[in-house]
């Protein structure tokens, strides 16, 4: 069974310092006895790229780099950040650009901006014929998953697909997304016993799955509420195979290729046979 980690922020300071230890107690060597091939890893901010490349440049085939400018980063330093996102595009590969989004939990004093290096985003993604990874965290009544699913609509923009990052909605959000040729995906947030895609999932075909950690965050049940890491990630293959009545190898089998075809041309390499 392999199972690809298609969201996983490894570069965090939470993991700082584990990948130098030889004892077989670190989080690379735990996704390795669980037949974690892949981690793909989503960008933030510029503070974020040099731990990143880091791990890309020591792991190139398994740990995976995007490029992008996350929702919650964006401040009135955003033109600043864009660019730096720009520079890198244009200089290294990457296999998608992520993670981008909209974020309206926290705080709406950048909305507009949000938006703005969204659209910025999802066109350079267009151009590039490079997949994307999104972030839509809704709040302040406003949902974030519709909001972003409209501007890509009204973009229309060629060539654009990717996932839909740590998916949390209804049937109806999970139709549409896939009727616009995105995937789903699912993490930490299935396990829970109030994550509400109890009700979702048994309705999605395989096809249309992926599946993340989102290490360190979200960590899923019985970890709720402690680091994550990508070792993990059996634990929700499993939990979808239970919600869909499946066995778990069929469910790595689909969510696996799913991923796998959403690389880009220039990660070939890392496709089987």
């Amino acid at each position: 069974m392999i199972l690809i980690d298609t969201h996983a922020h490894i570069y965090d300071p939470q993991f700082a310092g584990e990948t130098a230890r030889t004892d077989g107690d670190n989080w690379l060597e735990r996704a390795t006895a669980q037949q974690i091939s892949q981690i793909w890893m989503p960008n933030c901010a510029r503070e974020t790229i040099p731990g990143m490349m880091a791990l890309a440049e020591l792991y190139p085939d398994r740990c995976l780099p995007m490029m992008g400018l996350h929702p919650s980063y964006v401040t009135d330093t955003v033109e600043d950040e864009l660019a730096a996102v720009e520079e890198n595009l244009s200089r290294h590969a990457f296999m998608a650009v992520g993670e981008i989004g909209l974020d309206f939990y926290w705080d709406m004093t950048y909305v507009d901006q949000q938006f703005s290096a969204f659209e910025t985003q999802l066109r350079w993604a267009s151009e590039q014929k490079l997949p994307v990874s999104m972030h839509t965290r809704s709040g302040h009544d406003r949902n974030a998953f519709q909001e972003a699913a409209n501007l890509i609509g009204k973009l229309a923009l060629p060539d654009l697909t990717g996932i839909f990052h740590c998916f949390v909605g209804t049937l109806d959000e999970a139709s549409r997304a896939i009727e616009m040729g995105f995937k789903l995906g699912i993490g930490g947030v299935s396990t829970f016993k109030n994550g509400g895609l109890d009700t979702v999932l048994p309705h999605i075909g395989l096809d249309h799955l992926v599946l993340e950690t989102d290490s360190p965050y979200l960590a899923p049940v019985p970890y709720r509420g402690k680091r994550n890491e990508p070792a993990y990630l059996r634990l929700i293959a499993q939990r979808v195979a239970d919600l869909k009545q499946l066995h778990v190898d069929e469910v790595a089998r689909h969510t696996t290729a799913n991923a796998l075809a959403l690389l880009p041309a220039l990660y070939t390499n890392l496709l089987p046979g």
